[in-house]
C-alpha cells in the first residue's frame, strides 16, 4: 500500500444519517444564508439612507426581526454540525465507554433545556398574535416565532446525535473534522 492509501484508510467512516435529516439540515443552512444575505442588503441600504440624512424606520424594524430569525436558525444549523461550544477537557480523559455515556447524558440534558424553551416559546408566540410591530404592523408573533422553531429544529438534530451516541458512534464519526 502507498502512503496516501494508508491515510485514507485510517480516516473513520461517517455515521449514516437519513436523507430527510440531511435535507432538513440543508434547508436550514440555505435559510440562514438567504436571510443573512437579505439582512446584509438591508443594513447597507440603511447605512446609505442615513448618509443621505434619510430614515426608513421599517428598514430598522425588519432588520431586527431578520436578526432574530438568523440567530435561532443559525443555532439549529450549528446543532446539525455539532458546532456549539463545548469544554471537553474532562470528557476527553474518559474511556471510550464512559465518554459515550457522558455524551449521552449531556445530550439528554440539552434536550430537556430545549424542550422547556420550546414550550415557553410556543406560549409566547400564541400570546403575541394580537400585538403588532410598530412600523411594519405585522403580528409580533412573527418576531417571536424563530425561537420555538429553532428549538424544535435543534431538538431534532440533538436527538439524532443521541441516537448515534447510543448506537456507539464516536464524535469523529458523527461530525467530520474540518
Amino acid at each position: 500500500m502507498q502512503a496516501a492509501e494508508l491515510v485514507l484508510d485510517s480516516k473513520p467512516a461517517l455515521a449514516p444519517s437519513p436523507a430527510w435529516l440531511r435535507w432538513l439540515g440543508k434547508g436550514v443552512d440555505w435559510s440562514v444564508i438567504s436571510i443573512g444575505a437579505a439582512l446584509a442588503t438591508l443594513i447597507f441600504i440603511n447605512v446609505v439612507m442615513h448618509a443621505m440624512a434619510k430614515d426608513l424606520a421599517w428598514l430598522t424594524e425588519l432588520g431586527e426581526m431578520m436578526m432574530v430569525w438568523v440567530t435561532f436558525l443559525g443555532g439549529a444549523s450549528a446543532a446539525h454540525r455539532g458546532a456549539h461550544m463545548s469544554i471537553n477537557e474532562f470528557l476527553d480523559k474518559l474511556t471510550p465507554a464512559r465518554r459515550r455515556w457522558a455524551d449521552a447524558a449531556v445530550q439528554c440534558f440539552t434536550l430537556v433545556v430545549l424542550a422547556v424553551v420550546l414550550f415557553y416559546g410556543v406560549r409566547i408566540v400564541q400570546g403575541s398574535w394580537g400585538n403588532v410591530l410598530t412600523t411594519l404592523e405585522w403580528p409580533m408573533a412573527w418576531q417571536y416565532m424563530p425561537m420555538p422553531l429553532g428549538m424544535g429544529l435543534m431538538m431534532v438534530f440533538v436527538a439524532w446525535d443521541l441516537v448515534l451516541i447510543l448506537r456507539g458512534y464516536p464524535r469523529e464519526q458523527r461530525y467530520p473534522a474540518d
